[in-house]
């Protein structure tokens, strides 16, 4: 009987040495963890304000400059789905109001049937825009992409920087940080289906593009010949 307590004490104070270890390593976890959650979240604050001057809600607003950069978002079928379709007719109103000369219409096209800057092109020359006031670019398929070839391709030197507020930050530092001279247009016309979402998902990319313009820039970007706009 007593070498069963004795195993049963010897169990007890091994499994409370076990626990108290757990304890410690899920506490360093929890720490690493809101570490983390605090750096991004003030890498994205400090990148909100610094360009906070140079973002605009309002046509008035906005420094005349030649280049509207229109940044991609999606499809729905052949159409710009909602959020693309406000960046686009943002970039018309800018147009229409003598603020922008050009529109680059930058999206994603790497396949023959997702084509995103014909459907942004089709969609501002429906609203009257010249077919001369517009350049696609198709290999616009990712923010990095549409900044470095806007600049290397395209050879803007300053640009308004068309997407929505959650997007905005992160365009303008990459962007800017590739050469380019920005302001930023908030194209939020209507509340869109898991902003919520985007929000996070974009405070988690701007991380991402960081590390991308200081330490190791994306290799896969399609480049070419220069375009005179």
């Amino acid at each position: 009987m007593r070498q069963n307590k004795r195993k049963i004490k010897a169990f007890k104070e091994k499994l409370k040495k076990i626990l108290g270890s757990w304890k410690k390593i899920l506490l360093a976890f929890f720490i690493i963890f809101l570490a983390i959650i605090f750096s991004i979240f003030l890498v994205n604050f400090w990148i909100a304000q610094t360009y906070s001057a140079y973002k605009h809600s309002e046509i008035e607003e906005v420094e005349n400059t030649k280049v509207a950069l229109v940044l991609g978002a999606g499809l729905w079928g052949d159409e710009p789905g909602p959020i693309l379709e406000d960046r686009v007719l943002s970039a018309v109103d800018l147009y229409k109001a003598g603020k922008v000369e050009k529109l680059i219409m930058s999206g994603d096209n790497r396949t023959m049937d997702y084509d995103e800057p014909t459907a942004m092109v089709e969609l501002a020359k429906a609203e009257g825009v010249p077919e001369a006031a517009i350049q696609p670019d198709y290999a616009g398929r990712r923010t990095y992409d549409s900044c470095l070839r806007a600049k290397e391709i395209f050879n803007v030197e300053s640009a308004v920087i068309i997407t929505q507020d959650f997007h905005l930050n992160r365009a303008m530092y990459i962007c800017n940080s590739l050469g380019i001279e920005v302001q930023g247009f908030k194209a939020d016309r209507r509340d869109y289906n898991n902003e919520s979402w985007y929000e996070i998902r974009d405070n988690l990319a701007t991380i991402k593009a960081i590390w991308e313009i200081n330490v190791d820039p994306p290799g896969n970007v399609v480049k070419g010949d220069v375009i005179e706009l």
